[in-house]
């Protein structure tokens, strides 16, 4: 192992370290390892931004295509740094209700052909009796389950008799997602602790030996 890697392993060390400081009481390391992977994914993400967004998508079609046109979303981006100057912030306004106005209506159309129709469409061919009763019974709790959460979002009628049962049987499976979800969340958070911790146990673990 040569001196730079043991420099990085001795480095990432101090800063897993001292984000595992919090667990004690909010410290200057904690503060300190927060602020550098803070700074260290905005310039990241700045650095990304700039070379597959503003080189690739707008100066080289413009200048290698001819694609002239656009300079128009390319103002509407520079009105984003209005916000900067409080008398000329309200420009930006412009950027962003084109922008959230575009986004919705293209995220609509591609989440309902990316999702909700191949989901339907998946559920209803799950009830063919031939797929089998487990397949069949699965499809049908999925159908309960979907239709008794939007009765549960259905606020234009108060919540009483059928409706409002339906509607506690939509509330049971918004708390079962909710729960599959933060248990997932949960799996995931502490198979990013295992990785660090065996980072510790086996890379610093082994440079320190190496030192000692």
């Amino acid at each position: 192992m040569t001196l730079v890697e043991q420099l990085q392993i001795w480095l990432g060390a101090f800063l897993v370290l001292s984000l595992f400081s919090f667990l004690y009481k909010d410290n200057p390391f904690y503060k300190f390892a927060e602020h550098i992977f803070a700074g260290l994914s905005a310039g990241y993400y700045i650095g990304l931004i700039w070379q597959n967004v503003i080189i690739q998508q707008l100066i080289d079609p413009m200048f290698d295509q001819g694609r002239w046109w656009l300079v128009f979303p390319g103002l509407l981006g520079l009105l984003m740094f209005a916000r900067f100057f409080p008398k000329w912030s309200w420009i930006s306004r412009i950027s962003l209700a084109f922008i959230m106005g575009n986004t919705a209506g293209v995220f609509l159309i591609s989440q309902l052909h990316g999702i909700v129709l191949p989901q339907t469409v998946a559920t209803m061919l799950s009830l063919d009796p031939r797929n089998g009763f487990g397949t069949v019974l699965l499809a049908l709790i999925v159908v309960c389950g979907v239709i008794s959460t939007l009765v549960y979002f259905y606020f234009s009628k108060e919540h009483k008799g059928i409706l409002g049962g339906t509607a506690k049987v939509g509330i049971w499976f918004i708390m079962i997602s909710f729960g599959a979800h933060f248990g997932y969340t949960v799996m995931a958070r502490i198979s990013l602790l295992i990785g660090q911790v065996r980072f510790l146990m086996f890379d610093w673990g082994g440079s320190i030996k190496q030192l000692f």
